[in-house]
Protein backbone atom coordinates (compact mmCIF):
# COMPACT_ATOMS: atom_id res chain seq x y z
CA UNK A 1 0.00 0.00 0.00
CA UNK A 2 1.41 3.55 -0.98
CA UNK A 3 2.98 5.85 2.02
CA UNK A 4 0.24 8.38 1.06
CA UNK A 5 -2.48 5.86 1.13
CA UNK A 6 -1.23 5.12 4.88
CA UNK A 7 -1.23 8.17 6.13
CA UNK A 8 -4.97 8.94 4.48
CA UNK A 9 -6.33 6.57 6.87
CA UNK A 10 -4.17 6.97 9.61
CA UNK A 11 -5.76 10.15 9.76
CA UNK A 12 -9.26 9.23 8.80
CA UNK A 13 -9.09 7.15 11.66
CA UNK A 14 -7.45 8.94 14.44
CA UNK A 15 -9.01 12.19 14.22
CA UNK A 16 -9.72 14.23 17.78
CA UNK A 17 -12.96 12.64 18.87
CA UNK A 18 -13.10 9.28 16.79
CA UNK A 19 -11.77 7.38 19.08
CA UNK A 20 -14.26 5.96 21.01
CA UNK A 21 -15.37 2.51 21.05
CA UNK A 22 -18.92 2.04 20.73
CA UNK A 23 -20.56 -0.76 23.54
CA UNK A 24 -23.47 -3.44 22.70
CA UNK A 25 -25.71 -0.88 23.55
CA UNK A 26 -24.58 1.78 21.03
CA UNK A 27 -24.18 -1.14 18.49
CA UNK A 28 -28.43 -1.96 19.39
CA UNK A 29 -29.69 1.57 18.83
CA UNK A 30 -27.46 2.22 15.41
CA UNK A 31 -29.43 -0.86 14.25
CA UNK A 32 -32.94 0.20 15.82
CA UNK A 33 -32.20 3.87 14.08
CA UNK A 34 -31.76 2.30 10.64
CA UNK A 35 -34.67 -0.30 10.85
CA UNK A 36 -36.90 3.49 11.10
CA UNK A 37 -35.05 5.83 8.42
CA UNK A 38 -37.10 4.02 5.36
CA UNK A 39 -40.13 2.25 5.88
CA UNK A 40 -42.33 5.74 7.17
CA UNK A 41 -41.45 7.23 3.79
CA UNK A 42 -41.77 3.88 1.40
CA UNK A 43 -44.74 2.54 3.21
CA UNK A 44 -47.06 5.05 1.58
CA UNK A 45 -46.65 4.97 -2.11
CA UNK A 46 -48.71 1.63 -2.61
CA UNK A 47 -51.69 2.30 -0.58
CA UNK A 48 -51.80 6.22 -2.26
CA UNK A 49 -54.78 5.15 -4.32
CA UNK A 50 -56.32 3.80 -1.40
CA UNK A 51 -55.52 6.83 1.04
CA UNK A 52 -57.10 9.16 -2.01
CA UNK A 53 -60.35 7.59 -2.06
CA UNK A 54 -60.36 7.11 2.13
CA UNK A 55 -59.54 10.65 2.82
CA UNK A 56 -60.73 12.22 -0.59
CA UNK A 57 -57.89 13.73 -1.21
CA UNK A 58 -57.32 15.32 -4.68
CA UNK A 59 -54.34 14.89 -7.05
CA UNK A 60 -52.63 18.08 -6.07
CA UNK A 61 -52.77 16.63 -2.38
CA UNK A 62 -51.44 13.50 -3.39
CA UNK A 63 -48.84 14.94 -5.14
CA UNK A 64 -47.60 16.57 -1.86
CA UNK A 65 -47.87 13.37 0.02
CA UNK A 66 -45.35 12.06 -1.97
CA UNK A 67 -43.22 15.18 -2.03
CA UNK A 68 -43.69 16.38 1.58
CA UNK A 69 -41.57 13.56 3.26
CA UNK A 70 -38.50 13.96 1.17
CA UNK A 71 -38.52 17.90 1.25
CA UNK A 72 -38.58 17.28 5.30
CA UNK A 73 -35.49 15.42 4.85
CA UNK A 74 -34.07 18.75 3.49
CA UNK A 75 -35.27 21.21 5.52
CA UNK A 76 -34.42 19.73 8.96
CA UNK A 77 -31.24 18.00 7.95
CA UNK A 78 -29.06 21.58 8.60
CA UNK A 79 -30.60 21.60 12.25
CA UNK A 80 -29.11 18.37 13.57
CA UNK A 81 -25.26 19.31 13.88
CA UNK A 82 -26.20 22.23 16.19
CA UNK A 83 -28.54 20.28 18.09
CA UNK A 84 -26.32 17.79 18.84
CA UNK A 85 -23.60 20.43 20.01
CA UNK A 86 -25.73 21.75 22.24
CA UNK A 87 -27.82 18.80 23.65
CA UNK A 88 -25.69 15.68 22.75
CA UNK A 89 -26.27 13.33 19.42
CA UNK A 90 -27.78 10.56 22.24
CA UNK A 91 -30.68 13.19 23.05
CA UNK A 92 -31.31 14.55 19.78
CA UNK A 93 -31.35 10.63 18.40
CA UNK A 94 -34.32 10.30 21.28
CA UNK A 95 -36.04 12.91 20.33
CA UNK A 96 -35.59 12.25 16.41
CA UNK A 97 -36.88 8.62 17.13
CA UNK A 98 -39.75 10.25 19.28
CA UNK A 99 -40.39 12.26 16.38
CA UNK A 100 -40.85 9.32 13.69
CA UNK A 101 -43.74 7.13 16.34
CA UNK A 102 -45.58 10.24 16.96
CA UNK A 103 -45.74 10.97 13.00
CA UNK A 104 -46.61 7.40 12.61
CA UNK A 105 -49.47 7.21 14.85
CA UNK A 106 -51.05 10.65 14.08
CA UNK A 107 -51.19 10.45 10.54
CA UNK A 108 -53.39 6.85 10.95
CA UNK A 109 -55.85 9.15 12.48
CA UNK A 110 -59.05 9.15 9.23
CA UNK A 111 -58.78 13.41 8.51
CA UNK A 112 -56.29 15.12 5.86
CA UNK A 113 -54.92 17.05 8.62
CA UNK A 114 -53.45 14.08 10.73
CA UNK A 115 -52.30 12.58 7.50
CA UNK A 116 -49.84 15.43 6.62
CA UNK A 117 -49.18 16.30 10.09
CA UNK A 118 -48.37 12.90 10.90
CA UNK A 119 -46.10 12.85 7.44
CA UNK A 120 -44.33 16.16 8.94
CA UNK A 121 -43.34 14.74 11.97
CA UNK A 122 -42.09 11.44 10.88
CA UNK A 123 -40.07 13.54 8.05
CA UNK A 124 -38.13 15.71 10.62
CA UNK A 125 -37.61 12.84 12.78
CA UNK A 126 -36.13 11.24 10.00
CA UNK A 127 -34.23 13.39 8.77
CA UNK A 128 -32.37 14.13 11.92
CA UNK A 129 -31.75 10.38 12.40
CA UNK A 130 -30.51 10.46 8.70
CA UNK A 131 -27.41 13.16 9.31
CA UNK A 132 -26.48 12.19 12.60
CA UNK A 133 -26.17 8.32 11.59
CA UNK A 134 -22.36 8.86 9.42
CA UNK A 135 -21.11 10.90 12.01
CA UNK A 136 -21.88 8.14 14.91
CA UNK A 137 -20.20 5.94 12.59
CA UNK A 138 -17.43 8.00 12.15
CA UNK A 139 -17.31 8.55 15.84
CA UNK A 140 -17.70 5.42 17.46
CA UNK A 141 -16.64 2.75 14.26
CA UNK A 142 -13.64 4.42 12.69
CA UNK A 143 -11.78 1.61 11.61
CA UNK A 144 -15.40 -0.03 10.40
CA UNK A 145 -16.86 2.30 8.26
CA UNK A 146 -17.46 0.42 5.42
CA UNK A 147 -18.80 -2.44 7.53
CA UNK A 148 -21.47 -0.43 9.79
CA UNK A 149 -22.34 1.63 6.64
CA UNK A 150 -23.43 -1.13 4.87
CA UNK A 151 -24.88 -2.77 7.72
CA UNK A 152 -27.41 0.01 8.04
CA UNK A 153 -27.80 0.82 4.14
CA UNK A 154 -29.05 -3.07 3.90
CA UNK A 155 -31.11 -2.25 7.12
CA UNK A 156 -32.71 0.64 5.21
CA UNK A 157 -33.31 -1.48 2.42
CA UNK A 158 -34.56 -4.11 3.59
CA UNK A 159 -37.47 -2.39 6.26
CA UNK A 160 -38.10 -0.29 3.12
CA UNK A 161 -38.51 -2.90 0.75
CA UNK A 162 -40.96 -4.98 3.11
CA UNK A 163 -42.66 -1.68 3.97
CA UNK A 164 -43.66 -1.02 0.38
CA UNK A 165 -44.14 -4.38 -0.33
CA UNK A 166 -46.79 -5.06 2.95
CA UNK A 167 -48.68 -2.29 2.27
CA UNK A 168 -51.23 -3.53 0.20
CA UNK A 169 -51.11 -7.13 2.22
CA UNK A 170 -51.95 -5.01 5.01
CA UNK A 171 -54.40 -2.87 3.92
CA UNK A 172 -56.72 -5.59 2.37
CA UNK A 173 -56.53 -7.17 5.94
CA UNK A 174 -56.78 -4.92 8.12
CA UNK A 175 -57.34 -1.38 6.30
CA UNK A 176 -54.50 1.25 5.49
CA UNK A 177 -54.74 2.27 9.14
CA UNK A 178 -52.76 -0.94 9.67
CA UNK A 179 -50.68 -0.48 6.99
CA UNK A 180 -49.22 2.49 8.46
CA UNK A 181 -49.45 1.40 12.63
CA UNK A 182 -47.17 -1.31 12.18
CA UNK A 183 -43.73 0.69 12.20
CA UNK A 184 -45.10 2.23 15.58
CA UNK A 185 -43.47 -0.95 17.54
CA UNK A 186 -40.23 -0.16 15.72
CA UNK A 187 -39.58 3.66 16.29
CA UNK A 188 -40.83 2.75 19.49
CA UNK A 189 -38.00 0.08 20.31
CA UNK A 190 -35.62 2.77 18.99
CA UNK A 191 -36.68 5.45 20.72
CA UNK A 192 -36.57 3.60 23.92
CA UNK A 193 -32.85 2.57 22.94
CA UNK A 194 -31.69 5.92 22.57
CA UNK A 195 -33.14 7.28 25.26
CA UNK A 196 -31.42 5.15 27.85
CA UNK A 197 -28.07 6.02 26.09
CA UNK A 198 -28.89 9.94 26.71
CA UNK A 199 -29.66 8.96 30.23
CA UNK A 200 -26.88 7.12 30.59
CA UNK A 201 -24.70 10.41 28.95
CA UNK A 202 -26.39 12.87 30.86
CA UNK A 203 -24.00 13.30 33.67
CA UNK A 204 -21.56 14.25 31.03
CA UNK A 205 -21.09 17.71 29.13
CA UNK A 206 -23.42 17.72 26.00
CA UNK A 207 -19.52 17.93 23.76
CA UNK A 208 -18.59 14.96 25.15
CA UNK A 209 -21.63 12.78 23.95
CA UNK A 210 -21.71 14.85 20.38
CA UNK A 211 -19.93 13.53 17.16
CA UNK A 212 -18.44 16.96 16.81
CA UNK A 213 -15.96 17.63 19.01
CA UNK A 214 -13.62 19.37 16.25
CA UNK A 215 -16.38 21.74 15.61
CA UNK A 216 -14.39 24.78 17.14
CA UNK A 217 -11.30 23.69 15.17
CA UNK A 218 -13.21 23.35 11.86
CA UNK A 219 -14.90 25.99 10.73
CA UNK A 220 -18.34 25.08 9.27
CA UNK A 221 -17.57 27.83 6.35
CA UNK A 222 -14.88 25.56 5.31
CA UNK A 223 -17.10 22.78 4.50
CA UNK A 224 -19.31 25.32 2.08
CA UNK A 225 -16.30 26.18 0.06
CA UNK A 226 -15.10 22.96 -0.76
CA UNK A 227 -15.83 22.21 -4.22
CA UNK A 228 -15.04 18.57 -3.13
CA UNK A 229 -18.30 18.87 -0.61
CA UNK A 230 -20.26 20.46 -3.22
CA UNK A 231 -20.00 17.29 -5.78
CA UNK A 232 -20.48 14.66 -2.79
CA UNK A 233 -24.00 16.89 -1.96
CA UNK A 234 -24.63 17.11 -5.43
CA UNK A 235 -23.78 13.29 -5.82
CA UNK A 236 -26.17 12.44 -3.06
CA UNK A 237 -28.86 14.72 -4.18
CA UNK A 238 -29.05 13.16 -7.84
CA UNK A 239 -29.43 9.30 -6.30
CA UNK A 240 -31.77 10.58 -4.07
CA UNK A 241 -34.00 12.43 -6.40
CA UNK A 242 -33.48 9.00 -8.71
CA UNK A 243 -34.83 7.01 -5.91
CA UNK A 244 -37.50 8.64 -4.48
CA UNK A 245 -38.90 9.11 -8.02
CA UNK A 246 -39.06 5.34 -8.59
CA UNK A 247 -40.45 4.86 -5.06
CA UNK A 248 -43.19 7.02 -5.82
CA UNK A 249 -43.77 6.41 -9.24
CA UNK A 250 -42.85 3.19 -10.24
CA UNK A 251 -46.25 1.49 -9.03
CA UNK A 252 -48.46 3.53 -11.19
CA UNK A 253 -45.85 3.51 -14.10
CA UNK A 254 -46.36 -0.30 -14.22
CA UNK A 255 -50.13 0.00 -14.04
CA UNK A 256 -50.06 2.20 -17.06
CA UNK A 257 -48.02 -0.38 -19.22
CA UNK A 258 -50.67 -3.15 -17.66
CA UNK A 259 -49.91 -4.43 -15.17
CA UNK A 260 -52.02 -5.30 -12.27
CA UNK A 261 -52.00 -3.05 -9.16
CA UNK A 262 -50.16 -6.68 -7.06
CA UNK A 263 -47.81 -7.12 -9.60
CA UNK A 264 -47.06 -3.69 -9.83
CA UNK A 265 -46.48 -2.77 -5.75
CA UNK A 266 -44.75 -6.31 -5.91
CA UNK A 267 -42.34 -5.07 -8.73
CA UNK A 268 -41.19 -2.15 -6.70
CA UNK A 269 -40.61 -4.34 -3.64
CA UNK A 270 -38.27 -6.24 -5.02
CA UNK A 271 -36.94 -3.96 -6.86
CA UNK A 272 -35.57 -2.23 -3.31
CA UNK A 273 -35.30 -5.71 -2.03
CA UNK A 274 -32.04 -6.14 -4.33
CA UNK A 275 -30.62 -3.22 -2.42
CA UNK A 276 -30.31 -5.08 0.70
CA UNK A 277 -27.36 -7.69 0.08
CA UNK A 278 -25.86 -4.50 -1.91
CA UNK A 279 -26.27 -1.92 0.74
CA UNK A 280 -24.17 -4.37 2.61
CA UNK A 281 -21.40 -5.35 0.07
CA UNK A 282 -20.66 -1.60 -1.69
CA UNK A 283 -19.86 -0.11 1.16
CA UNK A 284 -17.38 -2.73 2.21
CA UNK A 285 -15.86 -2.94 -1.41
CA UNK A 286 -16.14 0.95 -1.74
CA UNK A 287 -13.93 1.63 1.56
CA UNK A 288 -11.29 -1.02 0.40
CA UNK A 289 -10.30 1.24 -2.31
CA UNK A 290 -8.83 4.77 -2.42
CA UNK A 291 -10.67 5.56 -5.69
CA UNK A 292 -14.44 4.31 -5.84
CA UNK A 293 -14.84 6.11 -9.38
CA UNK A 294 -15.10 2.44 -11.01
CA UNK A 295 -17.89 1.91 -8.87
CA UNK A 296 -19.96 5.26 -9.94
CA UNK A 297 -19.11 4.90 -13.33
CA UNK A 298 -20.50 0.98 -12.93
CA UNK A 299 -23.60 1.80 -10.62
CA UNK A 300 -24.78 5.20 -12.74
CA UNK A 301 -24.41 3.04 -16.18
CA UNK A 302 -26.49 0.25 -14.92
CA UNK A 303 -29.16 3.02 -13.96
CA UNK A 304 -28.76 4.53 -17.56
CA UNK A 305 -29.60 0.87 -19.09
CA UNK A 306 -32.90 0.02 -16.70
CA UNK A 307 -34.21 3.35 -17.35
CA UNK A 308 -33.96 3.13 -21.27
CA UNK A 309 -34.93 -0.20 -20.83
CA UNK A 310 -38.50 0.68 -19.30
CA UNK A 311 -38.37 3.07 -21.94
CA UNK A 312 -38.22 1.30 -24.93
CA UNK A 313 -39.05 -2.45 -23.64
CA UNK A 314 -41.80 -1.99 -21.14
CA UNK A 315 -43.09 -5.43 -21.74
CA UNK A 316 -39.96 -6.40 -19.71
CA UNK A 317 -40.20 -4.59 -16.67
CA UNK A 318 -39.41 -7.34 -14.52
CA UNK A 319 -35.86 -7.58 -16.25
CA UNK A 320 -35.46 -3.38 -16.14
CA UNK A 321 -36.91 -3.19 -12.64
CA UNK A 322 -34.24 -5.44 -11.58
CA UNK A 323 -31.57 -3.91 -12.93
CA UNK A 324 -32.81 -0.45 -11.54
CA UNK A 325 -33.68 -2.25 -8.12
CA UNK A 326 -28.97 -3.42 -8.44
CA UNK A 327 -28.55 0.63 -9.58
CA UNK A 328 -30.47 2.21 -7.00
CA UNK A 329 -29.63 -0.11 -4.25
CA UNK A 330 -25.88 0.34 -4.85
CA UNK A 331 -26.27 4.41 -5.83
CA UNK A 332 -27.45 5.74 -2.16
CA UNK A 333 -24.92 3.47 0.13
CA UNK A 334 -21.92 4.03 -2.38
CA UNK A 335 -22.95 7.53 -1.64
CA UNK A 336 -23.21 7.38 1.94
CA UNK A 337 -20.04 5.61 2.08
CA UNK A 338 -18.48 7.95 -0.36
CA UNK A 339 -19.31 11.11 2.39
CA UNK A 340 -17.48 9.05 5.12
CA UNK A 341 -14.87 8.40 3.22
CA UNK A 342 -14.50 11.66 2.15
CA UNK A 343 -14.56 12.75 5.67
CA UNK A 344 -11.15 13.34 7.95
CA UNK A 345 -13.36 13.77 11.23
CA UNK A 346 -16.75 13.27 13.18
CA UNK A 347 -16.97 16.73 13.25
CA UNK A 348 -16.50 17.34 9.14
CA UNK A 349 -18.57 14.27 8.75
CA UNK A 350 -21.73 15.47 10.59
CA UNK A 351 -21.54 18.66 8.59
CA UNK A 352 -20.78 17.29 5.27
CA UNK A 353 -23.81 14.99 6.30
CA UNK A 354 -25.94 18.13 6.63
CA UNK A 355 -24.84 20.15 3.85
CA UNK A 356 -25.25 17.05 1.53
CA UNK A 357 -28.97 15.79 2.64
CA UNK A 358 -30.28 19.67 3.18
CA UNK A 359 -29.35 20.51 -0.44
CA UNK A 360 -29.38 16.77 -1.50
CA UNK A 361 -32.69 16.46 -0.65
CA UNK A 362 -34.37 19.84 -1.48
CA UNK A 363 -33.52 18.40 -4.98
CA UNK A 364 -34.94 15.23 -4.55
CA UNK A 365 -38.35 16.52 -3.02
CA UNK A 366 -38.97 18.16 -6.02
CA UNK A 367 -38.23 15.58 -7.93
CA UNK A 368 -41.86 13.14 -7.37
CA UNK A 369 -43.60 16.18 -8.39
CA UNK A 370 -42.00 17.35 -11.28
CA UNK A 371 -42.41 13.81 -12.38
CA UNK A 372 -46.28 13.80 -11.85
CA UNK A 373 -47.03 17.23 -13.43
CA UNK A 374 -44.35 16.12 -16.67
CA UNK A 375 -46.76 13.07 -17.06
CA UNK A 376 -49.75 15.11 -16.27
CA UNK A 377 -48.76 17.47 -19.13
CA UNK A 378 -47.64 15.25 -21.63
CA UNK A 379 -50.42 12.53 -20.97
CA UNK A 380 -47.07 9.35 -21.05
CA UNK A 381 -44.38 8.55 -19.05
CA UNK A 382 -42.04 8.75 -21.95
CA UNK A 383 -40.77 12.84 -21.52
CA UNK A 384 -40.43 12.16 -17.73
CA UNK A 385 -38.17 8.84 -17.65
CA UNK A 386 -35.86 10.47 -20.50
CA UNK A 387 -35.46 13.10 -18.06
CA UNK A 388 -34.27 10.88 -15.33
CA UNK A 389 -31.93 9.34 -17.76
CA UNK A 390 -31.04 13.05 -18.56
CA UNK A 391 -30.02 13.21 -14.70
CA UNK A 392 -27.49 10.44 -15.42
CA UNK A 393 -24.60 13.22 -16.93
CA UNK A 394 -24.53 15.42 -14.04
CA UNK A 395 -24.74 12.23 -11.69
CA UNK A 396 -21.44 11.06 -13.61
CA UNK A 397 -19.41 14.21 -13.61
CA UNK A 398 -20.12 15.39 -9.81
CA UNK A 399 -19.65 11.10 -8.87
CA UNK A 400 -16.14 11.42 -10.68
CA UNK A 401 -15.00 14.68 -8.64
CA UNK A 402 -16.69 12.93 -5.47
CA UNK A 403 -15.06 9.52 -6.31
CA UNK A 404 -11.89 10.33 -6.39
CA UNK A 405 -9.36 10.21 -3.44
CA UNK A 406 -9.06 12.99 -1.33
CA UNK A 407 -10.82 14.27 1.97
CA UNK A 408 -12.96 17.40 2.46
CA UNK A 409 -11.05 20.55 3.60
CA UNK A 410 -7.88 19.10 2.63
CA UNK A 411 -5.30 21.30 0.39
Amino acid sequence: MPSSTRTRRTRTTTAPGSGRRADALTLVGLILLALNLRAAITGIPPVLATLQSALHLTGAQVGVLTTLPVLCLGVFAPVAPALARRVGTETVLAAALGLILAGILVRTLPTQAALFAGTLLAGAGIALGNVLMPAVIKRDFPDRIGTMTGLVMTLMAATGALAAGLAVPLTTAGGWRTALTVWAAPALAAATAWTLLAARRAPHRPQATSPLPAARTAPRASVLRSPLAWAVSALLGIVSLCFYVLVAWTPQIMRDAGYPAAEAGAMTSVMLTLGIPLGLAVPVAAARVTDQRPLVVTVIALKAAGLTGILLAPQQAWAWTGVLGVAIGAAFPLAMTILGLRSPDPATAARLSAMAQAGGYLLAGCGPAAFGILHALTGSWKTPILLLIACTVPELLVGLVAGRPGFVGAR
